[in-house]
């Protein structure tokens, strides 16, 4: 498959089509990298079929789509892939009666080549009419009997055939008046009146053609105009030209794409959606590139964040930037989306601020905690601190209950003694661990009654809050005096301060600042891993 996109990406370059050149040398090799380091991730199967379409090798791209719905069975924009790939390669597979004897001449990227190479086909290859009618040919050679009459195929054909075919224009030069001396005046008009007769006139279609360029070449101008107002901030006279240059010309998206910019400068947040949308369902029928459609769905997810209001309306425009980076990663669409889940997060809060519910949650947790009850005690205390973060009596009350927490642990870990097989223990412990904010530890516990209980939802439970609290450390999404606190207390911790005195860690640690690939190096060892975990756990080493 790298073999053919290599010579499809080499015809493309020798007929003057880099960015067709570049997408055939890339998008495959790309694709199948994405399928190598994630193959459980669909969408890389997705990639994959459409890069191997664009290819048309659509067995291998009917085989891709399957495999990517083997792992998500209702994906369906998988579906869709399939059913496309699979009646792409009935066509291909199917051979009608009467096709065209010279077929087979299309076939290969020397075709290309040769077009290139003869004087008299070289501009053919800057029309876009003519290289669609070629395509068309390769798909279907029957297609050829269609394309005949038109002059400029019928020279390919000629190149492609090694024999020299007369034009029109080249016919009516060929018999000169000197070839008649002996004819009188007379004679000689009657012996040219033949000639003179209509003949199937090639006009129209050189017309077509004409008029197809000259509109493409009156969209630039337009284009180019609307981007000159639009940095004079006459966005108004932007919006028309853009829209004019849409009119002349529907096969370039970055049309729609710079309207939609000027919509969002104005303001007009759903033309700048409609356009986007517009944009990519376009794109992809012409198999745009993959940047200019991830440019589309990063300006529909940033005009989707200036129209939320509450935390849910940030979900469809944090699902574009997410499809944007599946398109195309780029740091700009990375960091927009860092910052909508992070304003999608503080919404969230304000939305859940309730000083009454958090006064009743944590009196509920004061009797819990009497009762030791605590991870009952410990819930609710979350829970409180949740609906009232910033109130020092919400954090005054529930630390004078933490004092008494080392109790608890120690009443859970006999628990644990005891019946190693008790639930309840586990869970206690690590509620208890949770709360202390030994996040690290607190995991581990939940993990170990994992052992005994698998499907015990309370430590199932446990263990997605340990993980959420650890990932918002490593992402930086917790404040600097929390880590701060956070790493202070795991460096109490006797097994923190063993890994770190530990030479050879300390060598690790160091590699991963000043030399990566030997860090790298280093992650292959199970023992090492198991240690960076533990410091990651604990907030002492953060991955980005």
């Amino acid at each position: 498959m790298a073999e053919e996109a290599k010579a499809k990406g080499n015809a493309a370059f020798s007929a003057g089509r880099f960015d067709e050149a570049v997408r055939h040398f890339t998008a495959l090799a790309d694709a199948e990298k994405t399928v190598e380091l994630k193959p459980d991730w669909p969408k890389g199967y997705g990639r994959l079929g459409a890069a191997l379409v664009g290819l048309e090798s659509f067995d291998d791209a009917v085989s891709a789509y399957r495999k990517g719905l083997e792992i998500e069975p209702h994906n369906e924009a998988l579906k869709a892939g399939l059913s496309d790939a699979q009646a792409a390669a009935a066509r291909a597979h199917r051979a009608p009666p009467g096709s065209s004897p010279f077929g087979n001449i299309f076939e290969g990227p020397e075709l290309w080549a040769k077009l290139t190479a003869d004087p008299s086909t070289r501009s053919y290859l800057q029309q876009p009419d003519f290289v669609r009618m070629i395509q068309e040919v390769q798909r279907n050679p029957n297609n050829l009997n269609t394309y005949l009459s038109d002059q400029r195929m019928m020279q390919a054909l000629g190149v492609l055939l090694n024999v020299k075919v007369r034009t029109s224009e080249e016919m009516e030069k060929g018999a000169p008046e000197a070839e008649l001396p002996n004819k009188s005046p007379k004679s000689e008009s009657s012996q040219r009146a033949p000639e003179s007769q209509p003949e199937p006139d090639p006009a129209p279609m050189e017309v077509e053609k004409d008029d197809e360029g000259r509109r493409k070449a009156e969209a630039q101008k337009e284009k180019e105009a609307g981007n000159s107002t639009y940095k004079k901030k006459d966005f108004d006279t932007a919006i028309q030209h853009y829209t004019k240059a849409l009119e002349l010309d529907d096969e370039d998206i970055s049309f729609l794409t710079n309207r939609a910019a000027v919509y969002l400068e104005m303001g007009k947040y759903e033309e700048c959606v409609k356009d986007c949308d517009r944009a990519v369902e376009r794109g992809r029928e012409l198999r745009s590139d993959f940047k200019m459609i991830a440019k589309a769905l990063t300006r529909k997810g940033t005009a989707l964040v200036k129209l939320a209001k509450t935390s849910k309306d940030y979900e469809p425009a944090i699902e574009s930037f997410q499809k944007a980076l599946t398109e195309h990663r780029n740091p700009d669409t990375l960091k927009k989306l860092n910052d909508a889940e992070r304003a999608k997060k503080d919404l969230e809060q304000l939305e859940y601020y309730d000083p009454n519910l958090a006064d009743e949650e944590r009196e509920k947790g004061n009797e819990l905690f009497k009762q030791q009850k605590y991870p009952e005690a410990v819930r609710h205390y979350t829970e409180a601190l949740r609906r009232n973060p910033h109130d020092p009596k919400q954090q005054g009350g529930v630390l004078h209950e933490v004092g008494a927490l080392p109790e608890g642990l120690k009443d859970a870990e006999k628990c644990i003694e005891l019946d190693p097989s008790f639930s309840k223990g586990y869970t206690r412990k690590g509620a208890v661990q949770f709360f202390m904010k030994e996040y690290d530890k607190a995991l581990e516990t939940y993990q170990e009654g994992l052992k005994h209980d698998p499907s015990n939802q309370e430590l199932l439970d446990g263990v997605r809050r340990c993980v959420e609290q650890i990932n918002k450390a490593n992402r930086g999404e917790i404040s600097p005096d929390e880590l701060k606190t956070r790493q202070a207390k795991a460096m109490q911790d006797p097994e923190i301060q063993n890994i770190l005195s530990d030479p050879i860690m300390q060598q690790v640690l160091v590699d991963f600042q000043e030399n990566p690939r030997a860090a790298q190096e280093h992650l292959n060892s199970p023992q090492v891993m198991q240690k960076i975990q533990k410091l990651v756990s604990a907030g002492i080493v953060q991955m980005r």
